[in-house]
Parts: C-alpha cells; structure tokens; sequence
C-alpha cells in the first residue's frame, strides 16, 4: 500500500508526508519574507553609504505566498513598498517604476495567495474524503480477534493512498477467526475497487462458510462474476487464507498462487508445506479444490505474511531481500513491533521499494493446560 521513495532516508521519514505533498510549510517558509524585509531594513540602517538593495523588496510578496494567506501577504507587500519609499532607509533613491512594480507584484501575489488558499482547502477537504473511503475500505486491524492477537502493515506503492493491490483482514465468526492476505492484479487506485470487492465477499464468507475452501471458492467467484462483463479484463489474485480452530492450538490454510505463511517458533523459522494453488478469479475452484494444509500451534507462536514487495525487494546489487534468514533476529513479542522492525530492514536493504508491501502478523494465543 504507502511507500514514498528516497535513497538515503530512514523509514520514519519514507512516511512522513513532505511540505509539497500535503503537509503544512516548514516554520522557514512562514518566517523567510518577515526575515529578509528585517534584514533589508537593519543592512541600510547599519551601512554608512546607501545600498542599492532595494530589488529585494520584490522578493518578500512572492516568498509570503508560499506559506502565508492573503491577508498576511497584503500586509506584507504593503511593508515592503512602505520600507521602498521611506526616506530614512535611503534606498538608492527608488523611481516611479521601481516602487510600482513592488505594487503591482504585491497585488498578484495577494491574488495568488487567495487561490491557493481556497485551492488548499479544497485539497484538505478531498483528502479528508479520500483517507475516510479508503479506511472504510481497508479499516485498520485491531490489536486482538478473539484468541489471535493481529497486527497489519502497509505501505501502497503510489503515494498518498491508503489501498492500493495488496489487502488483508482478520473477522470472527460462527466458525472461528479467519483471516487473509492477498494482492489482486495491478496496484495502487485503480486495484482499489477490486480489493473492496474481495474483502467485502471475505467478510460475508466468513459468517456462511465452515470451510476455508469454501471461502476461497466465494472468493473466486465473486472475482468471475466481476470480470464476465469484460472479456478482457483478465482479472485475477492471489490470497492466502487461514481458519484458526476456536482455541487456536490450530490453523488450517489455503494458499491461492501465493505462499504460505512462515512460522516463527522459538526463535526459527519454519516454513508450513502449504502448496500454492490457482490464484482467485480464474474459476477453477469448482473443478480443482485447493488444498488446505493444517498446522498445529503452540503458546507463543507467530504467523508472518509478507507480500511480494518484501520478498521481491531488490539492492543496488540486485540481491533479493533474505526474509527468511533476517525473520529470526527481527522477532518480537508485540506482532505490530516485528512488522515495524521488518518494514525498517526492508527499507535499509532495498531504500526505493517501488512495490505495494504487506506484512500480516498473527499471534494465536491457545489457552493453557491440556
């Protein structure tokens, strides 16, 4: 889902949004034009001999616009032409021309800055709408679903979304807690309205189907039935299903053209033979059921689930990122740090993750005694 790109950056700052994406103007912005209509004053005031400077006072209306409203903007263009005409600042005796042009840039720039402003406010408005769907789509996971303690992370490969091709989930139901990871064909928002889709054919799969099969095959079904209008949509996905037992000292999977999850347990990495089978969408669920693998689970077991933009994440060399060997090291007790120090290693090893990158952490937690 979010990656923003850089070379040298820290995973902390790969996700703060930057001053031209959205965020409010750094405090240099907002102080510069104030600063430098100072500076020309004190500069005139402190030489002996006049100083033709007064050019730079064309500079602080423009430099307003960029953090300031209109309002603040007009009073500072009006400093600027004040300081321009003075006499005591002597500023080489400015013509008729000079202090007109200061005017004339200082009316535009009231103008300017009254559209962005208005322009921002839309923006804040839309992007508020935009975060609200998008969440209503892919809410975040909470911290526990009955006996399995959940954390998700992700970061979509266009910036400024919170969706984009890859999605999970973790519901209760009548037959225990479910949960999947899949990533669907194409990325960023135009994948958007095919994930709602699965997950919304998940979350009713969830409370009719005893069988993680049977979720998958609504699964695949919901994938045909979208794309039969279109013969040339070739609209497919792969998932990763898992049905923990109620006392989760059990998980059954069903992997659809995607791996299975890896298990971490006393510091080792075991990986579950779960066999890949036809992704969703294809239709072929009826003839061929997937294959469901069950895997008995211990107190203090994790479940990992990555997509393909951690495991496909490639170095300046070409090397692809080691999940498998770097998982034991990274381990955590809290599901949500181990995806964090996992997101931050992967960012290390590879800065310009280009990718949607998904990462599922499931703690069952059985109850103790026999």
């Amino acid at each position: 889902m979010n990656v923003t790109r850089g070379r040298s950056r820290t995973a902390p700052e790969r996700d703060r949004p930057g001053w031209l994406r959205g965020a409010p103007p750094p405090g240099w912005a907002r102080v510069l034009p104030t600063a430098l209509l100072v500076g020309v004053c004190l500069a005139e005031l402190i030489s002996p001999e006049p100083l033709d400077i007064g050019f730079l006072l064309g500079a602080i209306p423009p430099l307003a616009v960029l953090a300031h409203g209109p309002v603040a903007t007009a009073v500072l263009g009006t400093l600027a032409v004040l300081v321009l005409t003075v006499p005591v600042f002597d500023l080489d005796d400015p013509g008729s021309t000079d202090v007109l042009t200061v005017c004339f840039v200082s009316v535009l720039s009231v103008l300017l800055s009254y559209v962005r402003s208005r322009r921002d406010a839309q923006l804040v408005t839309e992007r508020a709408v935009a975060e609200a769907a998008q969440r209503a789509v892919v809410p975040p996971l909470p911290r526990r679903v009955g006996p399995v303690a959940c954390a998700g992370l992700y970061r979509a490969a266009q910036r400024g979304t919170l969706v984009g091709g890859d999605f999970f989930d973790v519901r209760a139901g009548p037959y225990g807690v479910r949960a999947v990871m899949g990533d669907v064909q194409g990325h960023g928002l135009s994948a958007v309205a095919t994930v709602a889709s699965l997950l919304g054919a998940f979350r009713e799969a969830v409370l009719d189907q005893s069988d993680p099969e049977a979720v998958a095959a609504r699964l695949d079904r919901r994938l045909a039935v979208d794309s039969a209008g279109d013969p040339h949509a070739e609209l497919f996905a792969t998932a990763v299903l898992l049905d923990f037992s109620a006392d989760a000292r059990e998980v059954r999977i069903v992997a659809c053209g995607q791996c299975g999850p890896l298990l971490l347990r006393d510091g080792k990495v075991l990986e579950p033979d779960v066999e890949p089978g036809t992704p969703l969408g294809l239709g072929l669920t009826e003839a061929t059921a997937p294959r469901v693998v069950s895997v008995r689970l211990r107190a203090g077991d994790r479940l990992f689930l990555a997509s393909d933009g951690v495991t496909e994440a490639r170095n300046a060399d070409g090397v692809f990122y080691p999940l498998t060997e770097r998982l034991p090291g990274l381990a955590a007790e809290d599901p949500a740090a181990l995806a964090e120090r996992v997101w931050s290693d992967v960012v290390r090893h590879c800065p310009d993750v280009r990718d949607d990158v998904t990462m599922l952490v499931l703690a069952p937690c059985p109850p103790t005694g026999p």
